[in-house]
């Protein structure tokens, strides 16, 4: 199966490189709700399971599909961008095969935001990531700080 992040069929937007690289494929994206999943190669330490910055980048990344999908980017919130001001991670236990990550937003939260966003120049907001294996273990798991922001 070939893993590729294909942003532009996802949430509209040109592919990230390193991404792509990694193999990383969103799963599904919809308003509030971000998944993706990561691939064992070419993200393999030298122990054979899954490189830890692999697991963070996979987590790390979903905020911002979740944004570009939840969030109105091309009209009344045009010029905002999602950034991730901070983000902890805590392994559980060594991930091996495929991974797959997955977030949520309230709708409560996301009205939220946008109302701090469109008042102030910037809404904050937190997101937690569950990371399992194909076993539906949880290998992982990420608590961040994001915010949409207006830039310029």
């Amino acid at each position: 199966m070939a893993y590729t992040l294909r942003v532009e069929e996802a949430v509209g937007l040109g592919s990230v490189p390193i991404l792509e690289a990694m193999g990383i494929r969103v799963v599904e994206v919809r308003a509030g709700l971000a998944t993706a999943e990561l691939p064992p190669e070419p993200n393999v330490n030298h122990f054979g399971v899954t490189y830890a910055g692999s697991l963070f980048s996979l987590a790390e990344m979903l905020g911002g599909v979740l944004c570009l999908r939840t969030f109105d980017l091309e009209g009344e919130l045009a010029g905002y961008v999602p950034l991730v001001k901070e983000s902890t991670i805590r392994f559980r236990r060594p991930a091996v095969g495929v991974v797959r990550a997955t977030t949520t937003l309230s709708p409560d939260e996301v009205t939220r935001v946008r109302a701090d966003a469109l008042a102030t120049g910037k809404g904050e907001f937190g997101l937690e990531a569950t990371l399992t294996d194909v076993q539906g273990e949880v290998v992982a798991s990420t608590a961040g700080t994001y915010q949409l922001r207006r830039l310029g």
